[in-house]
């Protein structure tokens, strides 16, 4: 199935305030950079969702946390998308679904799964770490500051999910070591800090 992000760029923007706006482009690259970092590990298998699936659960994930779908969020991503005219495939509903367990009841199984539900709440605290820089630029944050601000400093951007970021390395998910998971993210969001306003 072939995707015309734009159109769903433009539905996104349409129900999302701009700060999650830019949260959805920040898991959207990320969702990429975990995809390509596992490829070339070689463990992406047949069964995996595509890497466009990937990127567009990102990207949508949190279409529906808004107006009257929001106590819903995120059960009624199709809903939401149907307002705009656009749909998904049940596959990448339930990606998106994977990214919040306790009210979807999908828990993640597949590698897209595991990267959505241990990437979502990280982007917050890198997105964090940038605004406390004098520069409030991401190109200037250094991996280190992100990882001593997530293991050490537990009131610092206190709505990250730590728990659930560290299950990264958990060798039934995405079996990626912790400090490894945030460069990947890290350097993903860098790589669009100009459409992230970063």
């Amino acid at each position: 199935m072939n995707y015309d992000r734009q159109k769903y760029l433009e539905a996104i923007k349409s129900k999302l305030e701009q700060n999650m706006f830019f949260h959805s482009l920040a898991l959207e690259a990320c969702m990429g950079g975990i995809y390509d970092y596992l490829k070339s590990q070689g463990q992406i298998d047949e069964q995996e969702a595509s890497k466009e699936d990937w990127l567009l659960a990102g990207l949508l994930h949190d279409i529906d946390y808004s107006g009257s779908f929001k106590e819903f969020h995120p059960t009624k991503t199709k809903e939401a998308l149907v307002e705009c005219g656009l749909e998904i495939s049940d596959e990448i509903n339930q990606i998106i679904r994977a990214h919040s367990p306790k009210q979807s009841g999908v828990q993640p199984v597949s590698k897209a799964q595991w990267a959505i539900f241990c990437a979502d709440s990280l982007t917050g605290l890198i997105t964090a770490v940038t605004f406390v820089l004098p520069s409030k630029k991401i190109s200037d944050v250094k991996l280190s500051s992100v990882v001593k601000r997530f293991l050490k400093e537990p009131r610092f951007a206190a709505g990250t999910r730590r728990d659930e970021v560290a299950m990264c390395s958990n060798a039934d998910g995405l079996n990626i070591p912790l400090e490894k998971f945030v460069e990947i993210c890290l350097v993903s969001m860098q790589g669009i800090a100009g459409q992230i306003n970063l």
